[in-house]
């Protein structure tokens, strides 16, 4: 499983982190004056940890969750990340097209490319240099 810390590969990972970030969540709505807002999103997060913590016997759910991963779950995270990032890297660029094509700036998307960029360049560096 290589270098994935223990405390991720625990089934109480995924769900309390969920709860946690919920948690974040309610106390920055609620200090931005929407609580409500808060509340439905501390609900959802704690519903999806709950969910992933419940929902156990799935292979999926348990390589998501890290207590079932192994090299082909690893291999599948890593592929997914990439669809990911790639469908990230084209939102951000039809955003940031579309917002200079109507005259504004096109902040925060043009600053979101180029930390993209640079994180993409200085991670091909990294691994060539690594490897």
């Amino acid at each position: 499983m290589g270098n994935y810390p223990a405390i991720m590969r625990s089934k109480w990972f995924l769900p309390l982190f969920s709860l946690v970030l919920g948690v974040v969540v309610l106390g920055a709505s609620w200090a931005g004056g929407s609580l409500g807002s808060g509340l439905i999103s501390l609900a959802v997060l704690a519903g999806f940890g709950l969910l992933i913590l419940l929902a156990g016997r799935s292979e999926t759910i348990r390589g998501l969750r890290g207590d079932g991963r192994d090299e082909r779950f690893a291999q599948i995270d890593l592929r997914a990340t990439a669809v990911t990032g790639l469908v990230l890297i084209v939102t951000l660029i039809v955003a940031w097209l579309t917002e200079i094509a109507q005259g504004h700036s096109g902040s925060p998307y043009a600053w979101l490319c180029a930390i993209g960029g640079l994180s993409y360049a200085l991670a091909v560096a990294f691994f060539r240099w690594r490897g």
